[in-house]
């Protein structure tokens, strides 16, 4: 394991116990948005991985959800969900992770998405293969959509905007096996690159909604692009991800 992967790991091991410590307690939470909900615990995960990283790598760029949402580039960026699954953890709902990825010179090297409440640890590095828990992953062997499982999750502007996925969803729906919507895409596409899903489509996402899992479902042979496209730029906000079987299968529903 290289040493940006394992100040990675213990980053996010050590926020992971913190919104365990949290989770069913008394929130002290506000609106971003009219359905964004940040809360205390996302601020204080934050704190940690932040800490441990500057601690290591005081010169390294940061993008982190609450405090540097900036875009940001470098010899080496940083990029940091400390809660994805807010609205879950707000509930009660015990669908969340801490996500962290590692870019140097332009190109995603590290991933880690750890979900605290079950202790599985996700982690793939650049041309070095995935693992959960440090046995290795591989995506499914799903070869029709109508075989498969899926995932999928909507926008906060929903409302708002007419890029709202509801159209995608009617054309999935009818054409797969079943479809999930729970919450959190990092652990969603970390479920597609250790076989669980069989693939995962999402737009109006952020870079660290996207970057650590993205990853992951490369290293455990899967595929990653973003709509209507071969390639990925995870600081775009649609994401398709699969076990590269059914994915032009997928790209001919998304529109």
């Amino acid at each position: 394991m290289k040493e940006t992967t394992r100040t990675a790991v213990d980053a996010a091991r050590r926020a992971g116990r913190v919104l365990v410590e949290g989770f069913g307690g008394p929130l002290d939470a506000s609106m971003k948005g009219p359905r964004e909900v940040v809360t205390a615990m996302d601020r204080a995960s934050e704190d940690v991985i932040v800490g441990a990283v500057r601690g290591a790598y005081p010169d390294a760029a940061i993008v982190a959800e609450e405090g540097s949402p900036a875009p940001a580039r470098g010899a080496m960026v940083w990029i940091i969900d400390p809660l994805d699954g807010t609205n879950n953890y707000a509930h009660g709902f015990p669908f969340f992770s801490v996500a962290i990825a590692v870019e140097e010179g332009g190109r995603l090297t590290t991933g880690v998405v750890y979900d605290p409440l079950r202790d599985e640890l996700f982690v793939g590095e650049a041309g070095a293969g995935a693992t959960l828990n440090g046995a290795a992953i591989r995506v499914s062997q799903a070869d029709r959509l109508s075989d498969s499982l899926v995932a999928t999750g909507f926008p906060y502007d929903r409302g708002e905007s007419t890029e709202n996925n509801l159209a995608n969803l009617n054309r999935f729906i009818l054409a797969v096996r079943g479809i999930r919507r729970a919450g959190s895409a990092e652990l969603d596409l970390c479920y597609v690159a250790c076989g669980r899903l069989d693939g995962f489509w999402e737009l109006g996402l952020k870079t660290w909604d996207v970057s650590a899992g993205g990853l992951i479902v490369r290293e455990a042979s899967g595929v990653v692009t973003n709509f209507g496209t071969a390639g990925w730029d995870h600081r775009r906000g649609d994401v398709v991800a699969s076990n590269g079987r059914i994915h032009d299968e997928m790209q001919a529903f998304i529109r």
